[in-house]
């Protein structure tokens, strides 16, 4: 009896003992800001390999990435964007800068967005003379499974009245 007894009693205490091992699990870390750097070096790189021409621009998006930009129908893919862009990059005024004004993290580590403005120059298709446009752009980037940050869904458009 005193047996049993004890060997209810080393059950109970093991069954404390691993009850209370498995409380909650701590929060992750929180690591928006340093998603938002890694986001702004991405989209600084590609901005960058975009201006100069450097068909390396493309490898910031994700292959399902979608183009979201005036005058044309939904791009769907890559392939699509970059096929969509070549027309600029061929033009010899095509020039580029950005600035990003806001870039947000979600709390879980695999989205962040990125807004902000530009300024691109290309050659006005009637004067055949540089012409300058303003805007603001879009871009929504998600962690990807080797842990870098791809473009998603991308869009902009001009400041200038339709």
């Amino acid at each position: 009896m005193l047996r049993n007894t004890s060997l209810i009693l080393c059950l109970a205490v093991a069954a404390l003992i691993v009850g209370c091992a498995n409380g909650p699990a701590p929060p992750p870390p929180d690591t928006r800001a340093a998603d938002v750097q890694a986001v702004k070096d991405v989209e600084a790189a590609s901005f960058k390999d975009l201006a100069s021409k450097d068909d390396n621009w493309v490898s910031y998006f994700a292959e399902d990435a979608s183009g979201l930009y005036p005058g044309a129908a939904t791009l769907n893919g890559k392939a699509a964007i970059k096929a969509a862009m070549a027309p600029y990059l061929a033009d010899p005024n095509f020039s580029l800068t950005f600035q990003s004004t806001r870039a947000m993290a979600s709390k879980g580590g695999d989205m962040v967005y990125s807004q902000g403005t530009y300024t691109m120059t290309t050659t006005n298709p009637k004067t055949k003379k540089p012409m300058t446009e303003k805007g603001k752009y879009l871009t929504v980037y998600t962690k990807q499974a080797d842990g870098s940050w791809k473009a998603v869904a991308d869009t902009y458009n001009s400041d200038s009245p339709m």
